[in-house]
């Protein structure tokens, strides 16, 4: 069953705030790239149900600390994903979206590469995308920023952006461009 993501984002981001207008316009744009390729490929998903994880999967910002988009929670940004997933699953949406939000940050974070940089993460879960959605929202989101001019970014500075993150993170997103492109 396809989330009422609208619904969802009214009742976290109140109107009037900056930050709504960012989730909004950048899972907007992570919504329009996942589409198209889906369309492109023509992979066996249904485009409702890659509108409503695109848009939901960034739910968890507003409980970060992030004053530049207008996110003064107490949590770090990296936990985004955990947080939004929880707030996906309070509000007993299903569990494929809660799943495409905690595992599509960068190109997935592994459990050894969170231990070895001792990440604020919940422990106990996966932050690696599994699924064919989840993998398709996490390579989406790669191109698109919150802050600066919305623009795609180039496939050349997605790659340096994975770079600084480690070769693992690399060459997951190196595996994530072969399927996709």
């Amino acid at each position: 069953m396809t989330a009422d993501w609208q619904t969802i984002i009214d009742k976290h981001y109140p109107a009037g705030r900056r930050v709504r207008g960012i989730l909004l316009s950048h899972s907007r744009s992570v919504a329009d790239e996942a589409l198209s390729i889906a369309r492109r490929l023509h992979l066996p998903l249904v485009d409702d149900e890659i509108e409503a994880a695109a848009m939901l999967h960034d739910i968890g910002i507003i409980a970060t600390n992030a004053p530049g988009i207008d996110c003064h929670g107490g949590m770090p940004y990296l936990c985004h994903g955990a947080v939004g997933a929880d707030m996906l699953r309070n509000d007993g949406v299903d569990e494929k979206y809660a799943r495409v939000a905690e595992r599509h940050t960068g190109s997935g974070l592994s459990e050894s590469e969170i231990a070895a940089a001792n990440l604020p993460l919940p422990a106990g879960r996966s932050y690696m995308p599994d699924t064919l959605l989840e993998k398709l929202i996490c390579y989406a989101d790669c191109f698109f920023s919150k802050g600066g001019d919305g623009e795609r970014k180039s496939m050349e500075r997605v790659e340096e952006s994975m770079a600084k993150f480690g070769s693992g993170v690399l060459e997951r997103f190196f595996e994530l461009r072969r399927i996709f492109s």
